[in-house]
């Protein structure tokens, strides 16, 4: 276990348990999905930072925080999640000794989901641990999720530090503000590649680093109009690399994990002057257009534009990118938030990617930069934790490569998905979602037919404080059809109890 977890229990236990309690917010919840196929559908295993995606299981959850007090100018918050249960197996396919087998994987039985420890000077602040991931940009309620970064997959162990959120720019007399942050952190999925994995063509990449970095500009957001415009880089570095062909095992590489190297990744540059850069970087170009009716409502207007390399900061990958206009109702209303996006990865800056030193001797010396081939690389792997893709879960995950291939098998796709969520009553929440999908494989290695998917999810929560306060229930019906996720349904069944403890001095 990383390092830092321990550290984090250990600051929750120690300031906890001074003589003066803080007040601290805990939970305990239950979840179930039965379900049909595989796998649980795509929209009721998603969005859930990675704890459930199996066709059948059930989790039980137990959790304690204590919140920044942002009203201070110094002040500390931490947390710890606990998860435990059971999950189906998944059957991947694995080539060994020249025959073609089937070997299982079940995610283990109790999880550390979170554990962090945070402390905050007026407004910057650093974190260390493990903590749950969320998009700084999209309505994750009703989004198809963050490109970049979103609420899919699970925590990475590491420290981050940052803006508690946008700050104004000194001189632009509150016109223009600032938020940004940056983390190193750890991959501990290194038992789950290597049962996923097929050991028969492309890469194993274990023992990963990861580094996140933000940055976005707003204009004054106390006006009917705002924009907000930055950018997200995520990148993968150090580890061990395996390369496999047609079942046999070829050559190993230790990636460099230096001091130096951790400062490369801060701000990529060409490694050994062979035309590449250090690890693997890509990421988001963000544009937000945001509009405040006179009753409060918003309407806003957003583009991320992915980027792998040169060709997509540049925007030679035509369309490409998330598309979406959303609403959202601070007020309690039978619709409260929806959402309608376009997400197109089909034109990928072209098939083609160049560079001199692929072929030893050559003597072009040009280079020609595409073959994006979107969250995957051809020496770290693909852009996931346990298989579950980091940034948006539209694009279908390595985890539900049954052959056992380690990539985003079908990045060169398109479709639509749309949601919406609102409130009956004082007690009823609801939220409904839909998406199709065309895809037709990687960009450098197209299927040889298209495949596509329906997907859809309707969901009802209650908040049952009539009957106990902090009680909230929660039911869910998902479905996907088609050819590519496969015909699944799945029923999600959640209870969920929230308190607050504590005491003054």
């Amino acid at each position: 276990m990383n390092k830092l977890i321990p550290a984090a229990l250990m600051l929750l236990a120690v300031a906890t348990g001074r003589a003066a309690m803080p007040t601290l917010s805990y939970e305990a919840s239950f979840e179930a999905v039965p379900g049909t196929d595989r796998f649980a559908p795509y929209m009721a295993g998603s969005w859930r930072n990675g704890l459930m995606n199996g066709r059948t299981g059930a989790i039980a959850n137990a959790a304690l925080y204590k919140d920044l007090d942002e009203t201070k100018r110094f002040s500390w918050a931490a947390g710890i999640e606990l998860a435990s249960g059971y999950m189906s197996a998944s059957e991947y396919e694995i080539y060994s000794s020249g025959e073609w087998t089937a070997r299982s994987y079940r995610p283990a039985a109790f999880v550390l989901q979170q554990a962090y420890a945070t402390a905050k000077y007026r407004r910057v602040y650093i974190t260390a641990g493990q903590k749950n991931p969320h998009s700084y940009l999209l309505n994750e309620k009703v989004s198809s999720g963050d490109l970049a970064r979103s609420n899919n997959a699970r925590g990475l162990p590491g420290i981050e530090a940052g803006f508690l959120d946008f700050v104004n720019i000194p001189f632009t007399g509150g016109w223009v503000q600032i938020d940004g942050s940056i983390s190193y952190n750890v991959f501990t999925d290194n038992k789950y590649r290597r049962s996923q994995y097929n050991y028969y063509n492309d890469i194993l990449a274990t023992g990963l680093l990861y580094t996140y970095k933000r940055a976005h500009f707003r204009t004054n957001p106390s006006k009917p109009f705002s924009v907000t415009a930055g950018m997200q880089t995520g990148g993968l570095f150090g580890g061990t690399t395996q390369w496999w062909d047609r079942g046999k095992y070829k050559r190993e590489q230790k990636n460099r994990a230096t001091l130096r190297t951790f400062f490369d990744m801060f701000m990529p540059i060409e490694g050994n002057g062979d035309g590449y850069y250090q690890g693997a970087s890509l990421g988001t170009i963000d544009l937000k257009l945001r509009y405040r009716l006179k009753n409060g409502d918003e309407i806003t207007a957003y583009v991320q534009n992915p980027w792998e390399d040169g060709s997509g900061l540049g925007k030679f990958n035509g369309f490409d990118g998330l598309w979406g206009i959303a609403y959202h109702s601070p007020r309690r209303a039978v619709i409260t938030d929806a959402a309608i996006e376009w997400l197109d990865f089909t034109n990928e800056s072209g098939p083609i990617a160049w560079q001199p030193a692929d072929y030893p001797g050559c003597t072009q010396i040009n280079a020609t930069s595409g073959g994006d081939n979107y969250f995957n690389n051809d020496q770290y792997g693909a852009y996931a934790n346990y298989g579950m893709a980091i940034g948006s879960p539209f694009i279908m995950a390595p985890v539900y490569n049954t052959d056992g291939t380690p990539y985003f098998a079908h990045n060169m796709c398109k479709g639509i998905h749309m949601a919406a969520a609102g409130a009956i009553g004082r007690d009823i929440d609801w939220r409904a979602m839909y998406s199709y999908q065309k895809a037709w494989g990687m960009g450098r290695l197209p299927s040889p037919r298209s495949y596509s998917c329906n997907s859809a999810m309707i969901e009802g929560s209650w908040n049952a404080a009539s009957l106990l306060p902090g009680l909230m229930l929660k039911a869910q019906l998902a479905f996907d059809t088609g050819s590519l996720r496969g015909d699944n349904f799945g029923v999600y069944l959640g209870i969920k109890y929230t308190g607050i403890t504590g005491c003054k001095k």
